[in-house]
């Protein structure tokens, strides 16, 4: 039994409806809560990308990928400032990102802190980047709200649990709290098989 793929269905929002005892005249207290599912090739993988998150001294930038372009100062002058091309911009092709400095008085100190600039960028886009892959490979999140559960549980003042996305319901509350939940979960795999949705 592929118990990860079963329970990947389980990765949303419940919530718990009860008599609350120590609130006055039997009002009713409702939980909500949230349940994730990793398997184990996700936290290897979480492991794996949060290991690869680079600094700025990490990345290594190929000259072949860098387009430097050199042009006057502006600004005001000053001891040679405006009459000879100590600007830099450096542009790496295949991202498009660009960084430029004109604030030192040579070309090579204004190289120098463009290339910084450049390699702060371009690890600031891979840790962006990497981000977008941990949740995409996590899956949908969405908040912790009253009406985005997927179950309900109601413990009072009757006894009902009830999947929303199925509207599969049953009365037996505590054998599902005891773990009996096969029928829920095959409800709700046999709703995606239909509608095309992967499990």
């Amino acid at each position: 039994m592929n118990w990860l793929g079963r329970l990947w269905a389980e990765r949303k929002q419940w919530s718990a409806a009860a008599l609350a005892p120590f609130l006055s005249g039997d009002r009713l207290w409702i939980a909500v809560g949230a349940v994730v599912v990793l398997g184990v090739a996700l936290i290897l993988a979480v492991c794996w990308l949060a290991h690869r998150t680079k600094g700025e001294e990490d990345v290594e930038i190929d000259q072949k990928d860098l387009r430097i372009d050199v042009y006057r100062s502006t600004g005001p002058g000053g001891q040679s400032v405006n009459t000879t091309d100590s600007a830099v911009r450096i542009t790496h092709i295949s991202t498009g990102i660009t960084a430029a400095c004109q604030n030192e008085r040579s070309q090579l100190q204004n190289r120098a802190v463009a290339m910084r600039i450049l390699k702060a960028r371009l690890a600031e886009r891979m840790r962006r980047e990497q981000h977008e892959k941990l949740e995409s490979l996590r899956g949908e999140r969405r908040g912790i709200d009253f009406g985005s559960q997927i179950r309900s549980y109601v413990l009072a003042p009757y006894r009902l649990v009830k999947d929303h996305r199925t509207n599969v319901e049953t009365g037996d509350v505590d054998r599902v709290l005891d773990g009996d939940i096969d029928r829920l979960i095959e409800a709700e795999l046999r709703r995606r098989a239909e509608n095309g949705q992967a499990a």
